[in-house]
């Protein structure tokens, strides 16, 4: 058994658990730490800044986790395109199986089908929860590419990655206004000046955002087969394209048929931010113990440039200079 002011009583008679809850427990309060945004302390665990929740969980991927060669990862920072791109994935590769008019996306947040890898791998204390999905099993995750383990990115996994990042100014609105949800309301609101001061300075869950895009970039540009880089902007512009890029990834391309009955289309359709915010589901404002946010507050705009609205001509300069200055030279950039 396993507890500690970070974590809750975990019970589980595997000595090898039992070894990594341990070490984690003894690790975190050692770790540099930080405010976070909402009521939770943020620590600097390998570069980046995260709760002590996904610190754990990196920590059981790594001691614990068996991938499988089908295995894929939706993978994203916080608040760049998360629930799109669990819906966009889950409806790709379950197309022969459903009717888009009677699609699990209209019954369930796509927060419940495709499950976050560094929260569920907690379940009852092992991975036996995610040993028992069937293949291909298809999870979510915030965490950076670097912190999983070599088994899950070397060139001899099959294990694919589909990354979205989306332009920093618009990460940091999202995010600031998400954080004041979850913000008791008893506690004051975070304000705009202080969540860009904490984003600048790469405190931010699973920051600094510049860090964790560059390592799904690079290995995009390393290992294309294995990792499929998108950014929100081009998904906007381009959903179609973007859309049959993904299936072309992911080994099931769309056959003539599909594409003469318009499945894309259909994908496209169910998938967009005005689709699945107005559904009944996604209007949901109750909120679970276990998850103290509603469905609706995975919902705002879903707007490119909405930045304009918030932040100042000062802000916008020195959050365009930091991101020029962290991706200078890499062959991409959100400009």
């Amino acid at each position: 058994m396993e507890t500690s002011k970070f974590f809750p009583i975990v019970e589980t008679q595997d000595e090898g658990y039992q070894k990594t809850f341990k070490n984690c427990a003894e690790l975190v309060p050692t770790l540099p730490r930080s405010k976070g945004w909402w009521l939770d302390e943020l620590f600097q665990y390998q570069g980046f800044w995260m709760s002590s929740f996904p610190i754990r969980g990196s920590m059981l991927i790594n001691d614990h986790f068996k991938p499988r060669p089908t295995d894929i990862i939706v993978a994203t920072s916080p608040k760049c395109g998360t629930t799109w791109l669990r819906a966009l994935v889950f409806s790709i590769i379950n197309r022969a199986s459903f009717d888009f008019n009677d699609h699990p996306l209209r019954k369930l947040n796509p927060q419940e089908l495709v499950l976050l890898f560094e929260g569920h791998i907690h379940k009852d204390g092992s991975t036996s929860f995610l040993d028992e999905l069937p293949s291909p099993r298809l999870l979510s995750t915030h965490i950076p590419y670097s912190l999983f383990p070599k088994r899950m990115t070397d060139d001899t996994s099959a294990c694919r990655f589909v990354y979205i990042c989306r332009d920093p100014k618009d990460v940091l609105v999202s995010k600031w206004h998400f954080s004041n949800k979850l913000r008791p309301k008893e506690v004051p609101p975070l304000s705009l000046e202080e969540a860009f001061d904490l984003f600048c300075k790469g405190v931010s869950h699973y920051g600094p955002f510049w860090d964790h895009v560059l390592g799904y970039w690079k290995a995009s540009v390393e290992s294309p087969k294995k990792v499929l880089f998108l950014t929100y902007e081009d998904v906007k512009k381009e959903p179609l394209g973007c859309v049959k890029k993904v299936a072309e990834f992911l080994g099931v391309p769309f056959s003539p048929e599909e594409e003469n009955k318009k499945t894309v289309e259909e994908i496209v359709k169910l998938c967009s931010f005005e689709s699945l915010s107005n559904l009944d589901v996604n209007k949901s404002v109750a909120k679970r113990s276990e998850r103290p946010v509603s469905n609706s507050d995975f919902f705002r705009k879903g707007e490119v440039g909405d930045w304009v609205n918030h932040l100042s001509p000062e802000m916008v300069e020195k959050m365009n200079q930091i991101t020029e200055q962290k991706l200078q030279g890499i062959g991409f950039n959100f400009r």
